[in-house]
């Protein structure tokens, strides 16, 4: 039951966000367009329901990944938001009412088939939530300095798959980095109730983030096909939160022989992958 209750939250996450992804990409596509990052993009957004709609789906997949990380890994939960790529793709087909072709449904089988096997080889375990300033500190100042590296290079390319990609890297990072400080929160809330939560520094290192995020998002949405920007956004997240797991909460994964089971979990997902990104945008 330990490992269950994370990964059912996880997933009601993953669903969320996936359905989000979709909502907030059709907002995107029907304010005026940009080929600079233009925070003036948040209010032309605000303005269309789809977007408050996807607001709220965001919302909502904030307090099952919470519930998640309150309950389990961060090197488990994380990984399990590459479920989003095909979800994103799949709930894109139903609003358009066009079917994923076999070789599509086939790759969402592999993703699915390969994340389950690489989780189950990976065994993550662990639940610390005391993480000392000297591991916090470079670990943010390395993730800033990414986030704008990516978001710099992205905005340097035309509106097409790098510039997709380099945006939903950097949204990646913000992702999960708002993920492991939403796991450091949630315990301040759990020991001390709502005074330590909302006096606690990683409450709002956690706004920031994900304030970070949801601008970065947008523009990623904006700056080129989904399926450039979703791979790189929940694959970067997932590989993201389970080094941030390992690296700063000391979370343990197998080795030895479990590398070949992973390594062949890793290889479906990224086949899986790779298919769906060479799919036509249903959005």
């Amino acid at each position: 039951m330990g490992f269950l209750l994370p990964v059912v939250f996880a997933l009601f996450a993953a669903c969320s966000n996936a359905l989000a992804t979709v909502l907030q990409r059709r907002a995107a596509l029907t304010v005026p367009q940009s080929r600079g990052f233009r925070p003036g993009l948040f209010l032309d957004l605000v303005r269309k329901p789809v977007w408050l709609f996807g607001i709220l789906a965001v919302i909502a997949a904030g307090a099952g990944q919470a519930a998640a990380l309150a309950t389990g890994a961060l090197a488990l939960v994380q990984p399990l938001f590459v479920l989003e790529l095909p979800l994103a793709l799949l709930i894109a087909s139903l609003f358009v009412r066009r079917p994923l072709p076999g070789a599509q449904w086939a790759a969402v089988a592999g993703v699915v088939g390969g994340l389950g096997l690489a989780l189950v080889a990976l065994s993550p375990t662990g639940n610390r939530t005391d993480v000392p300033p000297d591991r916090w500190i470079p670990t943010l100042a390395a993730g800033a300095g990414a986030v704008l590296a990516l978001t710099a290079a992205g905005l340097r390319r035309p509106p097409g798959r790098i510039r997709a990609v380099c945006l939903g890297l950097a949204t990646a990072l913000c992702y999960a980095l708002t993920a492991a400080l939403m796991k450091s929160a949630v315990h301040d809330f759990e020991e001390d109730g709502w005074q330590a939560f909302l006096t606690g520094w990683p409450t709002y290192a956690m706004v920031v983030t994900g304030i970070s995020a949801l601008l970065l998002f947008g523009n990623a949405m904006q700056g080129g096909p989904l399926v450039a920007s979703q791979p790189a956004l929940t694959l970067g997240d997932a590989c993201t939160g389970l080094v941030l797991g390992v690296l700063l909460y000391e979370e343990h994964v197998r080795g030895g022989w479990w590398l070949v089971p992973q390594l062949a979990g890793v290889a479906l997902v990224a086949a899986g992958v790779v298919v769906l990104a060479r799919t036509d945008d249903p959005v």
